[in-house]
C-alpha cells in the first residue's frame, strides 16, 4: 500500500495542476459549477476545480458579419435585392452564453428579418438616397433586440442595393428629362438676363446719340479686326439727316 502513494500523490497533482486555465486579454471564461453559473474569470490566468467545474469561453472583440443577399419589396412595390454588414460585440458575458442558445446564430437572424422588415416602410427612392437614416434604424432595432443577450450592435450599414433592370432605365430617363428640365431653364434665365440687357442699353442709347456713334465706330473696329477684304463704313446719323434734308431742299427749289 505504502508504495501506491507516490503514485496516488503524483496522480491528484496532475489533476490539480489540469484546472490551470489561461484566456487571452479578448477573451472571457463563464464558469459553472455543477450546472449552475458562479462567474466570469479572465484574462489571464485562472483555475477551475476539476470534474466540478467547466467553463465556455467567449471572444468579446468586435465581430464582423455579412448579411446574405435578401430580395425585399419597397413601400412602392419594387422588388430590390439588398445586402448588408452587421458588426457587433459581447458586453455581458454571462448574458451571452445562458440568455441564447447560439448568440451569432441570433444576433444573425435578428438582422436578416429586421432589414427586411425596415426596407418595405420606404419608398426606393429613400433607399437609394437615405441610406444613413436606414442604417441608424436598422441599427437601433437590432441592437434593442440583441441587448437582452448581453450584445451590443456598433453598426450596421447596406451594401449594395440591386433593383431590376426595367426600374434603372425609369430611372435614367427621369435623370436625364431633370437634367434636360435644368438646362432648359438655365437657358431660359440666361436669354432674360441678356435681353434685360440690350433693353437697358437700347435705353441709354436713344437718350444719348453720342452713344450711337461710339457704338458705330467700335462695330467699324470690329470688322476690321476679323481680316476682312470688304470694310464697311457706317456713317453718322446726323450726316444722313442732313444729307436727306439738303435733297428736300433742293427739290423744292426746282421750277
Amino acid at each position: 500500500m505504502p508504495e501506491f502513494i507516490p503514485v496516488l500523490a503524483v496522480l491528484v497533482l496532475l489533476l490539480l495542476l489540469s484546472g490551470f486555465r489561461i484566456a487571452q486579454e479578448y477573451q472571457r471564461a463563464v464558469v459553472f459549477r455543477l450546472g449552475r453559473f458562479t462567474s466570469v474569470k479572465g484574462p489571464g490566468l485562472y483555475w477551475l476545480i476539476p470534474l466540478i467545474e467547466w467553463q465556455k469561453q467567449v471572444d468579446i472583440r468586435t465581430v464582423t458579419v455579412t448579411v446574405e443577399q435578401q430580395e425585399t419589396i419597397t413601400k412602392d412595390s419594387v422588388t430590390t435585392k439588398i445586402n448588408a454588414v452587421l458588426w457587433y460585440r459581447i458586453l455581458d458575458p454571462q448574458k451571452a452564453v445562458i440568455t441564447v442558445e447560439n448568440y451569432n446564430a441570433a444576433v444573425y437572424q435578428a438582422a436578416l428579418t429586421t432589414l427586411r422588415n425596415i426596407i418595405g416602410r420606404h419608398v426606393l427612392d429613400e433607399v437609394l438616397k437615405a441610406r444613413t437614416t436606414i442604417n441608424e434604424a436598422l441599427r437601433a432595432i437590432v441592437d434593442e433586440t440583441a441587448e437582452a443577450w448581453g450584445i451590443k450592435i456598433e453598426m450596421v450599414e447596406m451594401k449594395d442595393v440591386e433593383i431590376p433592370s426595367s426600374m434603372q432605365r425609369v430611372m435614367a430617363m427621369e435623370a436625364e428629362a431633370v437634367r434636360e428640365k435644368r438646362a432648359r431653364l438655365i437657358k431660359a434665365e440666361a436669354e432674360f438676363e441678356a435681353s434685360q440687357k440690350l433693353a437697358e442699353a437700347a435705353r441709354i442709347i436713344a437718350e444719348n446719340p453720342l452713344a450711337l456713334e461710339l457704338r458705330r465706330m467700335q462695330m467699324v473696329t470690329e470688322v476690321g479686326a476679323e481680316h476682312n477684304s470688304t470694310t464697311i463704313v457706317m456713317l453718322p446719323s446726323d450726316m444722313i439727316t442732313l444729307a436727306g434734308s439738303i435733297s428736300s431742299y433742293l427739290n423744292a427749289k426746282k421750277p
